[in-house]
């Protein structure tokens, strides 16, 4: 395989797992799937107890075992890496490898009993985003993509993993608008923002937080909003997106998951979503 190729089949791809970044890559696959897993054990639990954090949104003690898990596996391998998650305080390391953990992405969901939630992990070196997984515990979905690798999606743990690409779609008439919470626009002065995106599209859903994203990479939806996010939410989306021949930014059109908000789109629709997100405003 040309080193300045993508991989273009799964073996070639397996190579890069196993070699590139001292393993990285393959522990990024493996952890995102064993914390993801972890979480079946309470999924569709009644009795489950649910928390309020500080900023008022929930959490399990599915949320914190699965990250727990995915520290864990990460650390067993990659001792000197900083790690970041949505649970716990950040573990600072000496190299310049930074791990970015969502245990459950989507923890309503989760809680709802809602099989679309996720587990997302990223690794970012020297700040600047490298490889991002996106799993769907329930159902075995999952893509993953790192620099220079494309983007590759596999429909359940036992299938094969195959190169996945955004559409190519290029008019809001025909395209699919996710979002996570539609209230939360209201809430940032982006109500009418919304409600235009909602007009303007064929066809608006709330299948949001990770899954949403998954959808925009695999090319079944065009374009996904947050109006509220952090930065484990949408780290993995940067390479995932980009891999897969779209874009992801913040609301500003900047290139960062630490920007408050963001928008995934097939980069075609990119600049006209920006710009009905920055000018309409309540």
């Amino acid at each position: 395989m040309n080193q300045n190729q993508p991989p273009s089949n799964p073996s070639e791809l397996s190579q890069i797992l196993n070699k590139a970044h001292e393993g990285r890559l393959n522990t990024l696959i493996e952890t995102c799937v064993k914390a993801g897993q972890h979480t079946l054990k309470y999924f569709c639990d009644r009795d489950l107890d649910v928390e309020a954090k500080s900023d008022d949104s929930p959490v399990t003690i599915a949320d914190r075992e699965a990250e727990e898990l995915a520290r864990k596996l990460v650390s067993k391998k990659h001792e000197n890496d900083t790690l970041q998650g949505e649970e716990f305080s950040d573990q600072v390391g000496t190299s310049p490898y930074r791990w970015i953990v969502d245990p459950i992405d989507g923890t309503k969901s989760f809680i709802c009993g809602v099989p679309l939630y996720s587990t997302l992990i990223a690794i970012e070196k020297d700040d600047e985003a490298l490889a991002g997984a996106i799993y769907i515990p329930a159902t075995g979905e999952m893509v993953f993509a790192a620099n220079q690798t494309g983007c590759w999606h596999r429909k359940t743990d036992e299938t094969p993993w195959a190169r996945c690409q955004v559409s190519d779609k290029s008019v809001m008439k025909s395209a699919v608008f996710l979002t996570s919470q539609a209230d939360l626009f209201r809430k940032q002065n982006a109500g009418l923002a919304y409600q235009t995106l909602e007009d303007q599209s064929w066809v608006s859903r709330s299948w949001g937080d990770g899954y949403g994203y998954l959808m925009v990479a695999t090319g079944r939806a065009e374009i996904m909003v947050d109006a509220v996010c952090n930065a484990w939410d949408v780290a993995a989306m940067i390479p995932i997106l980009r891999e897969a021949g779209g874009q992801f930014t913040d609301w500003k059109g900047n290139t960062t998951p630490r920007g408050g908000n963001g928008v995934g789109t097939n980069g075609k629709l990119h600049a006209e979503v920006l710009k009905t997100l920055q000018v309409i405003r309540d």
